[in-house]
């Protein structure tokens, strides 16, 4: 218990007087004689893709102390597995009961609750592993980003792609030059949206195993209706395509591209650089997402990196959308109807530079360079970039004093979530948006601006 409660007076030590990443970073004397001991982490949200850490979190030899789910019939796997673990529906009680005795906190609950969950974690002083997207609106993003900053936390977001070994390889490819200038990127799934005009209809009981109240979370009150439950397809709940998945797909191109280091310019220079983002749609839509959605960004120059275009095509619907991603590739995609069948290209990153292309498939874990002729038996300058030790493996280290995670809030993960989410706001209007990284504002466009954020209901706040 000595030693538990040395390593937790540290933490806080270090998140109430402001300590940063770099501190946390060159701190590992404080933890040598604790080097081996495990680290007490709570669980919110183990049903769906929380299973993930009800399995990772022991075998990567950390101890889980506490389990919260609003849903007690998605999270009877968790309970089974820790029988004797406390249990809780409300995140906030179990932070108050078993403050001293958490380290950190994994959140993986639906979109719409991250913020909250992760920023009254991270005010606690924990160090959090969030989901990705991070949020579910910018503006909780930036909340996530300058809270992590503040407290001096470790922090993770699960963008996973990230530790991968050939995303690294990558990387490190791309930065030397390998395919030339890049002024094109292209990034695709073909799932699209619902498009669902109208909320459910009518009312349910409200299931005896699900504490509904605190699902909605700071969203908008409302009746239950199990669609609801299908977070996925509404704007109050979920991010679509491009927070379920362009977070993964545009992850390379993003990092290698350093488009963000545009939330890192000095407006003591001059003037910030801002994004230009474009939307078509198959219908606006604030409510679900659309069915097909083409979103256009287009970024400054970044230091080395001349001007880019990214572009998201998402829907197999998406009016020559197939075509052009086909067109740049050089050959057909497999969406189930072409070559072997297996969905093999549902979705895929393509970086285009003047000497050749960079094609990733949708999570950036593998990558190749064409033409595949022009590059064959490639091997390129020895790799100098360190391979990671796993995704959640980053972020325990980084806890321990260890170098900050990849996907960390403050240097990356929160701007890389921005960028995504800044297409959802796009999709909902019908003109070019002009965004500013650093200010977090649309200056040309008032109810945009307004959709950076959202309201919480009473009772619900960051």
């Amino acid at each position: 218990m000595r030693g538990h409660t040395s390593r937790r007076r540290f933490l806080r030590h270090a998140a109430g007087t402001g300590l940063g990443l770099l501190v946390l970073k060159d701190s590992r004397s404080a933890w040598a004689a604790q080097a081996n001991e495990r680290l007490s982490i709570a669980l919110v949200g183990v049903g769906g893709r929380g299973e993930w850490f009800v399995g990772c979190i022991p075998d990567l030899g950390e101890n889980v102390v506490a389990i919260c789910d609003v849903d007690d019939q998605r999270a009877a796997k968790a309970y089974e597995r820790f029988p004797e673990v406390p249990r809780y529906a409300d995140f906030r009680v179990m932070l108050d009961e078993m403050d001293d005795r958490i380290d950190a906190v994994v959140v993986a609950t639906p979109d719409h609750t991250h913020a909250v969950i992760s920023v009254t974690a991270m005010k606690r002083g924990k160090p959090v592993y969030c989901e990705k997207p991070l949020t579910n609106r910018l503006w909780e993003s930036r909340v996530m980003r300058e809270t992590a900053r503040e407290r001096g936390v470790a922090t993770q977001m699960g963008n996973q792609g990230t530790a991968a070994g050939p995303f690294r390889r990558a990387l490190e490819l791309l930065r030397q030059g390998i395919i030339g200038d890049i002024r094109e990127v292209l990034f695709w799934n073909d799932a699209g949206g619902p498009g669902r005009t109208q909320p459910p209809q009518g009312t349910e009981p409200i299931p005896e195993t699900l504490h509904w109240d605190l699902w909605l979370g700071p969203a908008a009150e409302r009746s239950y209706h199990p669609e609801w439950l299908q977070w996925h397809a509404w704007r109050d709940f979920g991010t679509g395509q491009l927070g379920n998945w362009a977070v993964h797909t545009s992850n390379l191109a993003f990092m290698a591209l350093e488009v963000h280091s545009l939330w890192r310019a000095d407006p003591a220079a001059g003037p910030t650089p801002k994004i230009r983002v474009e939307a078509q749609v198959a219908e606006i839509n604030g409510l679900a997402f659309p069915t097909w959605e083409i979103v256009r960004y287009d970024l400054p120059a970044r230091g080395q990196w001349p001007p880019v275009t990214f572009t998201w095509l998402n829907g197999s619907a998406s009016p020559g959308g197939r075509q052009r991603i086909e067109d740049t590739i050089g050959r057909k995609l497999d969406w189930g109807d072409y070559g072997e069948k297996q969905w093999a290209d549902y979705a895929g990153l393509l970086i285009v530079g003047s000497a050749g292309q960079l094609h990733a498939t949708g999570h950036n874990a593998t990558f190749t360079l064409l033409p595949e002729d022009q590059f064959q038996g490639y091997d390129g300058p020895p790799q100098t970039v360190p391979d990671s030790p796993g995704h959640e493996r980053e972020w325990l280290n980084a806890i321990r004093g260890g170098e900050p995670a990849w996907s960390n809030f403050v240097d990356y993960g929160a701007a890389l979530a921005e960028f995504v989410l800044l297409g959802n706001v796009a999709t909902q209007f019908a003109q070019v948006l002009e965004y500013d990284p650093v200010a977090g504002q649309i200056a040309d466009n008032l109810a945009a601006n307004e959709a950076l954020r959202r309201d919480y209901r009473e009772g619900w706040s960051l």
